[in-house]
Order: C-alpha cells, then structure tokens, then sequence
C-alpha cells in the first residue's frame, strides 16, 4: 500500500455542535423473495443466522446489515469497501434509489422512507447529486448541455439555467469547454462535467460512487484535492465512496469500513489508522505510517519520566506537534523534548515513546502526564 499523503485533517463536528444532514438508521437490505425476507429479517438481526446461511438456506443476499452513521455539514464521510462488501449499495438508500428492507434513512432530520413520488423527484432534483463511476454523460449533448439536464428536468427558467451552467462550469475549470461533446474529453473532464452538473444544481448534498477510481493516478490526485476543496468552499455535505484506503484519507473527515455489508468501524483517518477494532481493518492499514497522524497530546509521558522540570535548552513542542516533526527535533537534539502549553511542561517525549508510536502504539501510554 502506498504511503499516505501529507494532508492536514479536521475534526468532524460534535454531534452536540450541529444537528447531522444525512443519517442512517439501522438500515438492512436483503435481496430474495419478500416473504422468504420477512421470514427471516428477525433472525437476521437477531444473529440466529448470518449472511451465508441466509444465502445457502434461503436464496437471501444480506446486502447491507444494520448500517448506522450519521453525515455533518460540510463533511466528507467516506464509505471503504472491497468490492461486495455493500458500500455501493448502501449510498443508493441515501436518495432511495434503493429501498430499504428495514430501517430509515433521515435527511435534516426528517424521514424520507415516507415520501411520495412528487417529493422524492423533488428531494433529488433539488437537495441531492449523484456522481457515479460512469458518469453517464450524454454522447450526443455538449458539456453545457448535459450540466444543464437537471435544470432543464426541475422546470427552471433559461436565464436562471443559463447562469448556474456558467458558474458550475467555473468552479470546476471548465469555462471554454461547454461546446465540446463527452467524445473531445479526457476521463478527467468528462469526471468534472459530471460533478459540475451536480453543482448546477445547487445540491447541498454530494453522494460520489467510486467517480475516479477508473482515471490515471496523477489525475484521480488532482481531482480528489478539487473535489474535497470544492466541498469545504462550498458549504456542501458529501459521501464518498471508495474501495482505496488512501483515496479515503486523502479526502475524508471521517470514514466508514464495511465488511460483508456491515459497518465494522467509523472514525477519522487517524483513528482507523492508530486504533482498527479488528484484524480486518488492520489489515488494511497496516501499510500506512503513523507520521501523519500521531501528535505530541497522543504519544507524551509525565515530564517526570525524563526529569523535565523547565525546558533549560531542551527542544520544545507544542500538543498538536506531528511525529514528523518530533523525530526531527529528537535526532538533532539527542534530547527529550518538552512539550509545552503557554510557559508549563505538561509532557515529555523521547525516543522511547517515538520508536513506540513507530511501531504503531499510537495510543497514550499509560503514565499520567502533568
């Protein structure tokens, strides 16, 4: 695996700060005969059987099972998933392009499991965009004209149209282009007419299915960084799914690995990274370096352990110091390095803790710091 980029990540919103523009609710999707489904749903939850007997017994697919997660403004939550493991299948509930088998999925707050084929349309005309793999361009309409299919299908004005077109079409760098046909395009634009039709829309939602997976390297890294830049300048809310670990932890604030259509972990990239639940998450990253994502706060002891009373010529680090950078000040040094607050020693690190944190015990050692 390679290793991750260097990429500064932020925190999620605290529940408790902003109310979540999309959850999911105990969502379960079991494909087969309705009443061999009903049948058998409850044990299913119940854990009397698993998806392989429901599969063998039954001629039941447990496409998702159980999925909870709440989305906050302005995030980027990334869905990760080998291919089968449900993640595809999971996003399309979001606009309820799939319906559930049991369970709900909320949009500010408010069931869409209700709504009927009026509001529906509307909900995905007006709050939702979806950006597949395949993107799905017309062949036989300009780049302006298929940035303009949404507006066209929600009945907006021409003048209206005509100005969401121009401003979409900026915000994704391709103004000059709207009279060229998907054939005169690379993946990567083609990619980008598909995104910009979903911004001429003005949704405030972004549920993206694996939409660079099938480009270069070198361009699927530019538009990732487009893509999560466009989100956070833009006020907009986006799900992201994606079977490539650094691909989530390049763009995401928060990701979600599935398994056998269950989520098995959510959390940020540091999290998933320094602290997999289980051996399967592990697994996945265990190529990834720590580097990027342990701090001072996570590795520091008591300043006692090292006799650090005042920095007296030690280096000096603050808690948010990244282990890059403490290795730096170690090997220059030789010394322990105080890791300060205002004018207080609140915690010392030292070879010992950065070798530690290398071998990837990211957690805090257990020795109170002061």
């Amino acid at each position: 695996m390679n290793a991750v980029p260097k990429m500064h990540f932020e925190t999620s919103p605290a529940a408790g700060l902003s109310k979540p523009v999309v959850s999911c609710r105990d969502v379960w999707k079991v494909f087969g005969h309705r009443p061999t489904v009903e049948r058998i749903l409850d044990d299913l939850r119940a854990g009397r059987i698993d998806g392989e007997r429901a599969r063998r017994d039954h001629g039941c697919v447990v496409a998702v099972n159980g999925a909870s997660f709440d989305v906050y403004p302005s995030e980027v939550f990334c869905i990760m998933g080998l291919s089968g493991s449900g993640k595809s299948t999971l996003i399309r509930h979001v606009n309820r392009l799939i319906e559930a088998t049991s369970g709900d999925i909320l949009i500010d707050e408010r069931s869409i499991n209700a709504l009927d084929a009026r509001a529906l349309r509307d909900l995905r005309a007006r709050r939702i965009g979806m950006v597949f793999q395949n993107v799905a361009l017309l062949p036989h309409r300009t780049v302006e004209e298929n940035t303009r299919l949404p507006l066209e299908l929600r009945g907006e004005t021409e003048a209206a149209a005509d100005a969401a077109v121009r401003r979409a079409l900026a915000i994704v760098g391709l103004s000059g282009w709207e009279d060229r046909f998907p054939r005169e395009l690379s993946g990567g634009m083609q990619q980008r007419v598909g995104l910009a039709r979903a911004l001429a829309a003005d949704a405030d939602i972004l549920l993206m299915d694996e939409p660079f997976s099938a480009l270069d390297p070198l361009i699927r890294k530019q538009l990732q960084d487009e893509f999560r830049r466009l989100v956070k300048t833009l006020g907009k809310t986006a799900l992201f799914i994606t079977h490539d670990l650094d691909e989530a932890i390049r763009i995401g604030d928060r990701i979600a690995i599935m398994r056998d259509g269950r989520i098995v972990q959510t959390g940020t990239p540091a999290e998933i990274v320094l602290a997999p639940v289980n051996d399967y998450v592990a697994q996945f990253v265990e190529g990834i370096s720590p580097v990027h994502f342990v701090d001072a706060q996570r590795i520091m002891v008591s300043p006692a352990r090292y006799a650090i009373d005042t920095p007296m010529g030690w280096p000096v680090a603050g808690r948010d110091t990244r282990l890059d950078r403490l290795i730096e000040l170690q090997t220059e040094s030789g010394s322990p390095i105080a890791i300060v607050e205002g004018a207080t020693v609140v915690g010392a690190v030292g070879a010992r803790e950065i070798l530690l944190a290398m071998r990837g015990r990211g957690e805090r050692q257990k020795e109170t710091c002061a």
